[in-house]
């Protein structure tokens, strides 16, 4: 890649810095830095699809076949500090960075034939104004480019709902359990759609989203994260 003397210039006065740990980036390196994406806590989820702690936290609640996650989430941990970046940071690239990254990695473990489209779970209008953006699109935007897939925005919130951080299982299943719905039906029969998400706790939102589509008759339905905890 060539850089005009423009360029050069902006790139010495205001350089672009890693997202994680603030070095200056290289003008081949995108919002991470190659350190921070060796360090990267990934999680093996997407060998085994169908049969994961992940999967168990949903059986029953969604009709779902594989759940996968990219990163390990951990508290105080590298996955948070992302979190954290993407969703009150301004930083919806990154999100779409990632999202490429880790769908280059389902393509190199023949996932590039699984799904016929990406369903990111949607923000209610008002938090979305509010932020700029939806973190979870961002992130299905860079899986999709990667899997030359379409991302389609399938599913309205309808209701806004409170914070999911501080509640417990069943206080999460009834804050999303009525919120979501399928703006474009005819896009669901018979497709094999993955939903996307920025984190997975308990999967009670992952699973409403669920349920919205399943009455559509889609051909399966799975789920993706950025990062979720054991």
């Amino acid at each position: 890649m060539r850089f005009n003397y423009w360029q050069d210039f902006m790139s010495l006065v205001f350089p672009e810095t890693c997202c994680i740990c603030k070095r200056s980036l290289f003008p081949f390196e995108n919002q991470l830095c190659r350190f921070c994406i060796a360090r990267l806590p990934r999680t093996d989820y997407h060998l085994l699809p169908e049969d994961n702690d992940l999967k168990n936290k949903v059986l029953g609640l969604a009709p779902v076949s594989k759940v996968i996650s990219y990163l390990r989430f951990s508290k105080n941990g590298m996955s948070q500090k992302i979190l954290h970046h993407i969703k009150y940071k301004n930083k919806p690239f990154l999100a779409r960075r990632l999202g490429y990254m880790y769908g280059d990695l389902l393509n190199e473990h023949g996932y590039d034939n699984c799904w016929d489209a990406l369903v990111p779970v949607p923000l209610h209008a008002k938090k979305r104004k509010a932020r700029g953006y939806n973190q979870s699109e961002e992130l299905a935007l860079g899986m999709a480019e990667s899997l030359a897939l379409p991302c389609r925005s399938l599913l309205i919130r309808e209701i806004p709902t409170q914070s999911q951080t501080n509640k417990n299982r069943k206080e999460r299943w009834e804050n999303v359990s009525d919120v979501f719905t399928v703006s474009l039906p005819k896009q669901v029969l018979d497709q094999r759609l993955l939903i996307v998400d920025d984190v997975m706790t308990t999967g009670a939102t992952l699973a409403a989203c669920a349920l919205a589509i399943q009455q559509y008759e889609p051909e399966s339905i799975d789920f993706a994260v950025l990062a979720a905890g054991k």
